[in-house]
């Protein structure tokens, strides 16, 4: 590699599937600029199965079918206003629906609620 090559782009392939698994080595190992890496080397970047579990960790938070509207929509970006529009729902409702999920998720404020719903697998971005 000269100077003026850019680093590759390291890919860690994690999923469950074998058959999946050796498709996607395949096709990303003939990719210039991309590598593979070997289990437990670290990784730009991972395809992984998604979490068998994900729908126990939304129950885990007991959120409600309204919530989880309401939180993909905070995902979005949209405001309490643009919330109630889209769920034919009072702004003060969307208003009480978003601090229970602050509350619910320990979060300081709209995006930290956002932010902890990803990484615990409520929602995906």
């Amino acid at each position: 590699m000269s100077d003026t090559e850019p680093a590759p782009l390291t890919i860690a392939v994690a999923v469950d599937d074998p058959v999946l698994a050796d498709r996607l080595a395949a096709l990303l190992g003939s990719v210039a600029g991309v590598r593979l890496v070997v289990a437990g080397e670290t990784a730009d970047v991972a395809l992984v199965t998604p979490r068998a579990d994900a729908a126990e960790v939304v129950d885990t938070f007991q959120l409600t079918a309204r919530e989880r509207d309401v939180l993909t929509l905070m995902a979005e970006g949209c405001s309490n206003k643009e919330i109630a529009r889209s769920l034919g729902i009072s702004v003060h409702t969307a208003k009480f629906h978003v601090g229970s999920l602050l509350d619910k998720l320990d979060a300081t404020g709209r995006l930290d609620a956002v932010a902890h719903a990803a990484r615990r697998g409520i929602i995906e971005l």
